[in-house]
């Protein structure tokens, strides 16, 4: 009569053989080809309109404009209502749409002066967060900032002025980090 081994054996020799055929397969395909990401693009049939959605975050492939500048920046795009964030290589690090105030600054360089991380109630009468002062014009302050609730700005009352660049929540957050007092911001058309 012929022994039959124990079930242990059987389930440490079927373990022990996956494991060898999973370690197989990935010394074959780390000899392969690595799959690269596809760059992120808009939506098709997306809206082409410069005004931002309800969400201002949407992945895109816009490159940072020509004539902004070079080096550690915030590039802002008056016509495209997008900002940039941009290291000091030159590399575009983040960037998103935003909802504009009534009020724009003039295109032109300028610098973070003030900035209040304490939740403030902006001239639009909404908490703000991430507040990034850079520019002044018709009397009120231009800055960047997010809604503590994350919400859109609502629509200004005819003939209100706001100096406010609204973002998303995790925008305003990047931007906070990302600018710090004395980081050079330029204002493009």
């Amino acid at each position: 009569m012929r022994a039959v081994p124990a079930p242990k054996v059987w389930v440490t020799g079927l373990t022990v053989g996956a494991i060898a055929g999973v370690v197989a397969l990935a010394v074959q395909a780390n000899g392969g080809e690595k799959p690269v990401a596809a760059p992120a693009t808009a939506r098709p049939g997306a809206s082409s309109s410069a005004a931002p959605s309800a969400s201002p975050s949407k992945p895109t492939t816009a490159a940072v404009p020509e004539g902004s500048g070079e080096g550690r920046r915030i590039v802002y795009s008056l016509g495209d209502k997008r900002v940039w964030l941009v290291d000091a290589s030159d590399a575009s690090r983040r960037t998103f749409t935003v909802w504009p105030g009534t009020v724009s600054p003039d295109p032109g360089a300028y610098t973070v002066g003030t900035r209040s991380g304490d939740p403030i109630t902006g001239s639009d009468g909404v908490r703000i967060e991430h507040v990034v002062y850079f520019a002044a014009k018709s009397g009120l302050n231009i800055a960047f900032s997010n809604a503590v609730d994350g919400s859109s700005p609502p629509p200004a009352a005819a003939g209100t002025q706001t100096g406010g660049i609204r973002m998303k929540t995790a925008d305003g957050s990047a931007l906070w980090t990302f600018g710090e007092s004395g980081t050079k911001v330029v204002v493009v058309k």
